[in-house]
């Protein structure tokens, strides 16, 4: 069964960083796409970086080019969403994401999702 846990979720402050989880299990790293979406206005869950098993990276919007990374450890089944400088319109809930069948990057419409863990930065 695949399942994908995040965390890591929290009340932050503009300008810090934060450093999100997600545990996968039922599948192994290699040969996947996996990665972090939230919720677009008026759509579904988006797209905001995702890395491919070829380790080509995509980001999907340049709000968060220079600010957000997604470092793996492939060994742990674990990818991380390491946000610096942090802005109030980060604030969302971040769910990862993976993409297994014909594993892609996709913008919307990955396999599997997790249930998310919550973002607010605020003062």
């Amino acid at each position: 069964e695949v399942q994908l846990v995040e965390s890591g979720g929290g009340l932050v402050q503009p300008g810090r960083s934060l450093r999100l989880s997600c545990a996968a299990s039922g599948f192994s790293f290699g040969g996947v796409a996996i990665g972090w979406f939230r919720p677009a206005p008026g759509k579904e869950r988006e797209g905001v970086v995702c890395i491919k098993y070829d380790k080509y990276i995509t980001y999907y919007t340049d709000a968060v080019k220079g600010r957000f990374t997604i470092p793996t450890d492939n060994a742990n089944n674990t990818v991380y969403l390491q946000i610096n400088n942090l802005k109030p319109e980060d604030t969302a809930v971040y769910y990862c994401a993976a993409d297994l069948l014909t594993p892609r990057c996709r913008r919307f419409g990955m396999d599997y999702y997790g249930e998310g863990t919550l973002v607010t930065v605020s003062s």
